[in-house]
């Protein structure tokens, strides 16, 4: 027993070493789902140096042909010069004053896709994006174009973006050294239903749609043009379209995935839908074919 217990001791602490900056979990709740009709989103990082932290940009106009430096958010690295927009919002921590809010968790994903020439990393395109956007379609639009022209720095990322009607998940990660750019997902969720994410991407199958266009509201699912395309180039795919699956092609689901992450998602989800015990084993890591949908919706009380 007490062998077992050591045994057990070490894999934990060998798991939180490894994973020691992987300790987010965003929650999504829609406008339907909110006792007062409220979008909401949560974003708990669990590290002792954000404690006490609040973010602070006013808004302010700037010269055409302004250059903004941009430095990686978890290390202060300097990683290059974007252009600047001629007006900002302000922002305040996670939100901004048109009410559009964006948090995450890190997934990682495919360690080989991660591209150290590229100037946007996570950090960064959260708060550009709330200092240039009026919605969250918009922000989606705004952090995209950035990774598209600049380059993406960070590994897997899952995206929490709201603004006051529209509540939104997206999932990015890089396409290695010498594709510039990244493959990416977005997805709204359905009004009365509520999703979440806790570093390990989440997004399976989906529409897939010859062109974002942002000012369609009926239009519930961007990507990136080749987000197939890209896996299947690089030998991760060779299915149908309509069986791709973002998560499982570009972060893989484990049993470490299923115990340490996706179970905090199970448990939020566990204590509005009294349907989530069917995912338990999941959860547990015991049955990885048996995933929990992206979003679900709470019991009536």
């Amino acid at each position: 027993m007490k062998k077992s217990l050591l045994t057990l001791s070490l894999t934990l602490l060998t798991f939180l070493a490894v994973h020691n900056s992987y300790a987010c979990t965003n929650f999504l709740i829609t406008k339907g789902a909110s006792a007062d009709g409220s979008t909401m989103i949560t974003y708990a990082a669990d590290s002792h140096v954000l404690y006490g932290e609040l973010y602070h940009w006013p808004a302010a106009d700037y010269p055409e042909g302004t250059m903004l430096k941009i430095y990686e958010w978890d290390t202060g690295k300097y990683l290059g010069e974007i252009k600047q927009a001629r007006h900002t919002y302000n922002v305040v921590g996670n939100i901004n004053e048109n009410q559009v809010a964006i948090g995450e968790t890190t997934y990682g994903g495919r360690s080989e896709l991660q591209d150290s020439t590229g100037i946007m990393d996570y950090g960064s395109l959260i708060y550009i994006a709330l200092q240039r956007a009026k919605t969250a379609r918009e922000a989606i639009q705004i952090m995209t174009d950035l990774v598209n022209e600049y380059g993406y720095y960070s590994s897997g990322e899952s995206f929490s973006i709201a603004d006051a009607n529209e509540v939104w998940i997206m999932e990015m990660i890089g396409k290695g050294p010498g594709n510039k750019g990244a493959v990416w997902v977005a997805r709204l969720i359905p009004d009365g239903y509520i999703s979440g994410h806790a570093n390990h991407a989440r997004i399976t199958t989906f529409p897939f749609s010859k062109k974002n266009n942002f000012n369609d509201p009926n239009q519930t699912t961007f990507h990136s043009p080749d987000v197939i395309s890209f896996a299947r180039e690089k030998g991760y795919f060779d299915g149908k379209d309509k069986d791709f699956s973002f998560s499982d092609t570009y972060a893989p689901i484990d049993f470490g995935g299923a115990r340490f992450c996706e179970a905090r998602v199970f448990s939020g989800f566990n204590k509005v839908n009294s349907q989530m015990g069917q995912y338990l084993d999941y959860a547990m890591g015991e049955n990885l074919e048996n995933r929990m949908p992206l979003w679900i919706k709470p019991d009536k009380k």
